[in-house]
Order: C-alpha cells, then sequence, then structure tokens
C-alpha cells in the first residue's frame, strides 16, 4: 500500500435474517449494574468451587513449595468469598451463585491434568500451569468487576475487587517463581 493510500474500513451489514445475531434470553441484563451483579454471581460460584478444588490440587502436588502456596491460596480464596459477601451486601443483593462456566471448564482441565500425569515435577508442573489458567481467568474478571464498579459510583465495592485483584496478581507470581526456580527445571530432567 502506498503512502499516500488511505485503508477503508471493513464494513459490517447488519440485517435481521443474519444468523450470527444472538437474541437474549428473558432475563438477560439490559443494564450495566445488573450485569455486574451477574458476573458477581458467576465469580462468587467459582470462588466457592476453588475452595473445594485447591485440597486436591494441593494432595496431589509433591513440590513443598508448590503445596505451601495452594494452602495459603486456599486461605486467601476462603477470605474472597467473604469479601465478595460483602460486596454483594453493599449492593443490597443476596450473595448467590451462578454456575460460572469458565470456571468449570478449568477445574475439569485441572481434574484432567492430574489423570494424565504421574506424581512428581511433570505432574507439579501441570498443576501450576492450570492454576495459573485459573489466576489469569481471575484476574480478567476482576480487572472487569473492579472497572464496572467504578463506572458505577460502587467506590466501596471497587476498593474490596481491588483487593482481590491484587491477591490474584501475586498468586499468579508467585506460582510463576515456582515453576522457574524449581518445579520446571526439576520436570524437563
Amino acid at each position: 500500500m502506498k503512502n499516500s493510500e488511505k485503508p477503508t474500513p471493513n464494513k459490517t451489514v447488519h440485517t435481521k435474517d443474519n444468523k450470527n445475531i444472538v437474541s437474549p434470553l428473558a432475563d438477560a441484563a439490559s443494564e450495566l449494574k445488573d450485569f455486574f451483579i451477574d458476573s458477581l454471581k458467576d465469580i462468587y460460584w467459582a470462588e466457592n468451587a476453588l475452595v473445594s478444588a485447591l485440597p486436591k490440587m494441593a494432595s496431589n502436588a509433591t513440590s513443598p513449595a508448590l503445596t505451601v502456596a495452594i494452602l495459603e491460596h486456599l486461605s486467601v480464596t476462603e477470605n474472597q468469598v467473604v469479601r465478595l459477601q460483602k460486596v454483594f451486601e453493599l449492593l443490597g443483593e443476596k450473595a448467590e451463585g451462578k454456575k460460572c462456566e469458565a470456571m468449570a471448564g478449568l477445574l475439569k482441565e485441572g481434574d484432567s491434568i492430574l489423570q494424565e500425569t504421574v506424581p512428581g515435577a511433570v505432574r507439579d508442573a501441570g498443576i501450576i500451569a492450570a492454576s495459573q489458567k485459573i489466576e489469569h481467568y481471575e484476574i480478567a474478571t476482576y480487572g472487569t468487576l473492579c472497572a464496572f464498579a467504578k463506572v458505577l459510583g460502587e467506590n466501596d465495592a471497587a476498593k474490596l475487587l481491588t483487593q482481590t485483584l491484587s491477591e490474584e496478581k501475586e498468586a499468579d507470581c508467585l506460582l510463576n517463581d515456582i515453576a522457574l526456580n524449581a518445579v520446571n527445571m526439576v520436570a524437563a530432567e
């Protein structure tokens, strides 16, 4: 393309017969606050599911550092559940979960990794990989929830969600350190 030529934007044609348009459910969110609350229900389910799943991951880890990190994050996750209950309370909503398909899929993948690896460093590397996928999902979710809370003027909720976001980032960094400084090197031998 010559410098004098300007790129032409792609044009999207929207017609009523476009088969790619998804029809909303009867109870679909029409306001950002509704979508925010629905997203909180998703992550509330996810955090409770993690409280149940983390002990299994810790039991299957052989690296002492990894086992400790998982068990410490279990305690952090339990506190995050309580923090989410406070967010619901601030919003005048009942703390209830809605199945998070993304987290359910990530946890299912974690179970598959346990079945597909023998105990030892390779399984530990798999546990870290699965755990980091979970952390990245949580980081994305809490980042979005923080942004929604701020734009909705829910500053107290935003502070609580930002605290959880920081904890998830810390957990990801810790898992990365354990992988790079120990587990992955042993697994590669």
